[in-house]
């Protein structure tokens, strides 16, 4: 997969520019602020690296039951265990999820290029809005292009809304994401980057 057909040809190219304009405190939230735990599946990701804990992530497969499906699947096919997370800025979003070239260990030099061996997806678009803690998927300016690829908001950025497809939310370990090691420059791209060590999922 080229990179445009993940986050950088889309989330960043509608993303970075909005950024660019926005002050942090524009995206701040109480650090506690965490959503309540829905009927699940629950994604259980256990993080190491200068962050280290677990995150509990409430899917939500009446919103979007073909992402569900999808990261739920790779997840118990073992696929997430050991992808880092990429790319990282603060005041915005952690990026993970990339299979074919986010192992830790590795190089990874080429992580957010990448998903699955699985197809892409068409979107599954709601009113769901991007707040602190929500996840949602990568993808291209192609609205039919996420695959594996995940990212995890800090704050809110309601420019994301209606344009990619939530998938879940925090509802245990925002505390973690917040220490997640964040990236440099404009891309958020990390060096020695935290990773997802084990990814379950959890009825």
């Amino acid at each position: 997969m080229s990179r445009d057909t993940l986050i950088a040809g889309g989330l960043f190219a509608l993303g970075l520019a909005v950024i660019g304009g926005y002050a942090v405190s524009q995206f701040s939230t109480p650090a506690e602020a965490q959503a309540s735990d829905g009927p699940g599946p629950n994604l259980v990701i256990e993080v190491t690296g200068e962050a280290t804990g677990q995150i509990v992530i409430d899917m939500l497969p009446d919103v979007a039951p073909r992402h569900v499906e999808q990261i739920t699947a790779l997840a118990r096919e073992g696929a997430y265990d050991g992808v880092v997370f990429h790319r990282v800025i603060d005041g915005f979003m952690a990026q993970t999820g990339d299979v074919a070239f986010g192992k830790a260990g590795g190089d990874t030099s080429m992580a957010g290029m990448g998903g699955s061996e699985r197809p892409d997806l068409p979107a599954e678009f709601s009113d769901i809005p991007f707040e602190r803690g929500v996840v949602g998927m990568a993808r291209s300016q192609n609205p039919d292009s996420a695959n594996s690829q995940f990212f995890i908001m800090f704050a809110p950025g309601e420019f994301l809304n209606g344009q990619y497809t939530v998938v879940g939310r925090v509802v245990s370990g925002m505390e973690v994401v917040d220490a997640i090691k964040k990236g440099t420059g404009g891309n958020g791209e990390v060096t020695n980057p935290d990773q997802m060590a084990k990814v379950t999922v959890a009825e």
